[in-house]
């Protein structure tokens, strides 16, 4: 059965966006953003709230540009073939690789896992990830930590007055201060 993950950048505070709507402290290094562009080559399906998606928008049209760096392709070349599917009250239509979700998380999570095909399902987005979390739909946690404190904004966990026991899979610290740190929902 495939794997429900959820992993993003987060300051030391625990806020995937600060509390002016910045991530600038989160661009990545050469060596974490190798790190994340190899972490979504394990990814078969990535869902993702509006906002996150016109975030990632960029990376459609981003080889076109001369400045794309080397290591900025290569991500290219993972990220727009993969399959997406984008959860809006709002968009009517997507472009690249992407689909509406066509149901709620719940119903569109179990059908994924139900297909075949290998590969995790990504969770992107902390709105997103919080209606997941309180369904239970998560399976492992992937924090790359940052080495910042930016004092509120949104979270990168979701403040439920629920308990979850964790085992940790994998920590790494990288030349940049950046900690990535690798939980599994203890079932």
């Amino acid at each position: 059965m495939r794997s429900v993950t959820y992993s993003m950048a987060v300051s030391l505070d625990g806020y995937v966006i600060g509390p002016d709507g910045g991530f600038q402290w989160a661009e990545p290094d050469e060596e974490v953003f190798r790190f994340a562009t190899d972490e979504v080559r394990d990814v078969g399906v990535h869902l993702m709230g509006r906002r996150l998606y016109e975030t990632m928008l960029y990376w459609e049209t981003a080889a076109q540009d001369p400045k794309t760096t080397d290591l900025e392709r290569e991500f290219i070349a993972v990220w727009n073939p993969l399959p997406k599917v984008v959860f809006s009250n709002t968009l009517s239509a997507v472009q690249g690789n992407a689909r509406l979700a066509s149901g709620g998380l719940a119903e569109e999570i179990e059908r994924l896992r139900a297909e075949p095909g290998g590969g995790n399902i990504a969770i992107g987005g902390a709105t997103l990830a919080a209606e997941a979390a309180a369904l239970d739909l998560i399976d492992e946690y992937r924090a790359r930590v940052c080495p910042v404190l930016v004092g509120g904004g949104t979270p990168f966990f979701p403040r439920h007055e629920r308990h979850v026991d964790l085992e940790l899979v994998e920590t790494r610290t990288f030349t940049s201060k950046v900690v990535f740190l690798h939980y599994r929902v203890a079932r």
